[in-house]
């Protein structure tokens, strides 16, 4: 059986955005992350992460299909 065009972007992009999102691996790996600025502190836990490498994943995906 085969698979029509859109399923097969759908199933690509998913792959893309869930390597990206394995910046939890990075998370981890680091500890625990803060951001610094003018005097003040403010914690980055894990999901942030996670959010921004799927995020990067997608547009690697987009780039890929802008050169196909």
């Amino acid at each position: 059986m085969t698979q029509n065009p859109k399923e097969n972007d759908f199933v690509e992009a998913a792959g893309f955005a869930a390597g990206g999102a394995a910046g939890a691996g990075v998370a981890a790996t680091v500890g625990g992350m803060g951001l610094a600025v003018g005097g003040t502190a403010v914690a980055i836990g894990a999901a942030p992460v996670v959010a921004a490498g799927a995020v990067v994943g997608l547009a690697a995906y987009g780039l890929k299909k802008l050169f196909e």
